[in-house]
């Protein structure tokens, strides 16, 4: 949530409910402002944290917090539900007709399914009631999500012991429909003229003309594309889902009210809220529909598939740290050694050993090896160690010393020789 969402919720809040105004005590002394109270009730909406969590982080207790959490829920669905929990209107449904379309659904006016949040301190004698599937006292949540996460629909209260079937039958998502008071959805398919929008469900929903559900066990290319496609596009009342909890750890744990009320008015706050936040980083992140499907045979953008100087630089500095992480964990296991440190004259040292010796075979570089104490009989050895600002006696007693190996690379050689029986000479400076 943006800094300028939280002011302006603050703002709307405190103006309507006068619990969040600060007020003077009979001290004559300040009492909480309302940035305290607000932000306690968001952290525990945010966080699921309980109330004496607070006390420390915005100094309010115990009692405080919970009637703060309970008042500010109740004045978001107050305040907001007239706006963030509406139908669709002319022009959304005009937005999701189009997007619908896009996708090879004309006529979607997003998916529905139901959630389930467990109600930990459910009464015992209502216990029976509210435990289905899972054995465990819940409360459902029917909702319908578009593409961009807004919830457009959220019924919620229902016992845990219902399906989706017996929250369908209970809830007033058709209501406007059934009335006559619905806007207009009007979209052609195959030169069908059709008045009536459609949710996209999964397979417990009915064979209703509002739902298009997906072709179990589908068989030929035409209802494997489409399942596929149904599945895909189904997914957005999942993702909705998911961001709500992510958003909102209450709704993901186990609800501690005892009141039924408490949590209807808890899980309506929190879906106001999602949707505020989702309208508020539309500004943001304006979304942009490419279509990766159109392939342009002319591209602006030229590709190379050439190693760039700082992709290859990036590169070697990867390895060097994945071979000296991989030497330093066999020096502490194995030898009881203290780790190396990144040095750039011993990187300079070796790298002009490996050009040294690149072209030699490993019969003839072998005559290179050294044993501890001794200067490596390399070529210009003595030239390499003056370039490289190197004095002879750091060399004298354990150098980087290069190892036989193929196409001699300097991390290998390093590598190599570090675990051979030597690799007790080698010194942290190198």
């Amino acid at each position: 949530m943006s800094r300028n969402l939280f002011l302006c919720i603050q703002h709307e809040v405190e103006a309507y409910e006068s619990y969040f105004i600060q007020k003077r005590d009979n001290a004559q002394k300040w009492g909480l402002s309302s940035l305290q109270k607000i932000t306690a009730a968001l952290r525990m909406l945010a966080y699921g944290v309980t109330a004496d969590f607070m006390d420390e982080y915005v100094r309010i207790g115990e009692s405080t917090a919970m009637k703060s959490l309970k008042k500010f829920v109740k004045a978001v669905v107050d305040i907001f539900s007239k706006e963030y929990l509406r139908s669709p209107n002319n022009e959304d449904i005009a937005r999701l007709l189009a997007n619908g379309e896009r996708h090879g659904f004309p006529g979607m006016l997003g998916s529905i399914d139901c959630m389930h949040w467990k109600w930990k301190n459910c009464p015992v004698a209502w216990k029976g009631q509210y435990s289905g599937h899972i054995r465990e006292p819940t409360i459902v949540l029917e909702a319908v999500a578009s593409f961009d996460l807004w919830i457009w629909h959220a019924f919620f209260g229902l016992p845990g012991s219902n399906n989706d079937i017996n929250v369908l039958e209970r809830s007033p998502i058709f209501s406007e429909l059934e009335q006559g008071r619905a806007p207009a959805v009007n979209y052609s398919i195959n030169g069908h003229e059709y008045t009536m929008g459609y949710y996209l469900a999964d397979g417990i929903y009915p064979k209703w003309s509002t739902f298009v559900k997906t072709i179990p066990s589908p068989r030929g290319h035409k209802h494997k594309l489409f399942a596929k496609a149904q599945e895909a596009n189904r997914k957005d009342v999942e993702r909705a889902f998911g961001v709500l909890q992510a958003r909102f750890a209450i709704v993901r744990g186990p609800a501690r009210f005892f009141h039924s009320e408490t949590l209807q008015d808890i899980m309506k706050a929190c879906v106001i809220l999602h949707n505020m936040i989702v309208e508020d980083e539309q500004d943001i992140n304006e979304a942009v529909e490419l279509d990766y499907e159109q392939v342009n045979d002319n591209p602006t953008i030229q590709l190379s598939r050439e190693n760039t100087n700082t992709f290859t630089e990036f590169i070697e500095t990867h390895q060097s740290q994945t071979y000296l992480w991989d030497d330093n964990g066999y020096r502490r296991r194995s030898l009881h050694l203290n780790n190396f440190t990144n040095n750039s004259s011993a990187a300079c040292l070796a790298n002009k050993i490996a050009d040294q010796l690149k072209n030699e075979t490993c019969k003839n570089a072998f005559n290179f090896g050294s044993t501890p104490s001794t200067k490596p009989n390399v070529p210009k050895f003595d030239k390499f160690l003056h370039k490289c600002d190197i004095k002879d006696k750091h060399a004298v007693d354990g150098i980087i010393l290069p190892v036989c190996v193929p196409r001699l690379d300097p991390i290998v050689a390093f590598s190599n020789y570090t675990k051979s029986q030597y690799a007790k000479y080698l010194k942290n400076c190198l």
